[in-house]
């Protein structure tokens, strides 16, 4: 399990940094102009704050994996990890419209990709509380 929870710690950080792209690939500068200035930064500050936890949950699971499988507390962070990214499967498979990836290479690829690893990740966490 330690092993595991180290792999999606290292994707984690991983995928907060990929987040420091994030504005330039979904060009923003240009799609979030017609917003208002309240509503532009808010998308800024929340892709941020979000990259913020992402990587903080991937620096836990990097460091303090054997606590997580180990202690009380480690197990009950555990369960929350498990909730969280258990919701973020849901808003993968049924938030997004699906004319965002079908028919689209890229985003096929992408959308299965971050399915299967929402999945991993849930399944991770749940079966360090109870496995």
């Amino acid at each position: 399990m330690i092993t595991h929870l180290h792999v999606i710690g290292f994707l984690l950080v991983l995928l907060a940094l990929v987040h420091i792209g994030f504005p330039r690939y979904f060009q923003w500068r240009t799609e979030l102009a017609s917003l208002s200035l309240m509503n532009r930064q808010m998308m800024h500050i929340h892709m941020f704050f979000i990259a913020l936890m992402v990587l903080m949950m991937g620096i836990l699971c990097l460091t303090s994996a054997q606590e997580l499988t180990s202690t009380v507390f480690g197990k009950r962070i555990a369960l929350f990890l498990g909730v969280f990214w258990s919701i973020r499967l849901m808003v993968q498979l049924f938030g997004y419209s699906i004319r965002l990836w079908k028919g689209k290479r890229f985003e096929t690829v992408v959308h299965v990709v971050f399915t299967l690893f929402w999945s991993y990740a849930s399944v991770v966490f749940f079966w360090t509380v109870w496995g």
